[in-house]
């Protein structure tokens, strides 16, 4: 990673024990650990790059533990490359880290919200193109979301991405239908609205993973429509 010039924070290998009996304490639940390389080369890595790998490398570990109701996680040991406990503090490390949770709303909201978890090409190449689609139209909901937010002085994060897409698709006709003059006038109206839609803070949020309505009591599709259809026809 320092190769790269690069830094690095991730969650340690469940295989690695934390202790903070090896290393040097530079902090609460914080401390540096040297690291030795393999004697033999992981599968992941070609010889190439295990030779080019040195045969140590310091890192700062950290752990902490979660009491928010609703998380899996009891303890997190944390590995990161930023060694500068002034630079960078433990709090700011954890919260950094915390940041990783955006990551997974995204993904939430592409495959829920612009429904990505269903794909209905059926080649590689369109699935892909497919794919291309959804993250086309989630960046262009981002950029407005952000254009929002920096004309409105309103953080873009604190707007709501499903409510940027219901103002957006509302005021999509009557951009059509404008002449060029007003139109500008109506995109920033739009912002406008956008940005007067903030989302609360929430922190420690937690939802039950269950669904509101009921599944329809029929089968599941294991075979083709068209074999399906022969079978009807033929009972």
């Amino acid at each position: 990673m320092k190769k790269l010039n690069c830094d690095a924070v991730f969650r340690k290998h469940q295989a690695r024990i934390t202790s903070m009996r090896k290393g040097k304490v530079v902090g609460d639940c914080d401390k540096l650990v040297t690291w030795y390389k393999p004697k033999i080369c992981p599968k992941g890595l070609s010889l190439d790059e295990f030779d080019a790998l040195p045969s140590t490398i310091t890192v700062r570990e950290i752990y902490y533990y979660i009491f928010i109701p609703g998380f899996r996680t009891q303890r997190v040991s944390l590995i990161t490359t930023l060694l500068d406990t002034t630079t960078y503090s433990t709090l700011e490390i954890v919260g950094l880290y915390g940041k990783r949770w955006d990551v997974e709303l995204d993904l939430r909201h592409l495959k829920t919200t612009l429904g990505m978890d269903i794909l209905r090409c059926k080649t590689p190449s369109m699935v892909r193109k497919e794919i291309y689609v959804y993250l086309l139209a989630y960046n262009l909901l981002r950029s407005l979301m952000w254009s929002a937010g920096t004309t409105y002085a309103t953080p873009p994060l604190c707007l709501s991405l499903q409510g940027t897409r219901h103002h957006l698709n509302n005021f999509i006709p009557e951009l059509l239908a404008t002449a060029s003059k007003k139109r500008l006038q109506i995109y920033c109206t739009l912002l406008k609205v956008i940005a007067h839609k903030a989302v609360s803070n929430r922190p420690g949020r937690n939802e039950p993973r269950v669904r509101k309505r009921r599944p329809k009591a029929y089968p599941l599709m294991t075979k083709p429509r068209h074999e399906l259809r022969k079978q009807l026809q033929t009972a």
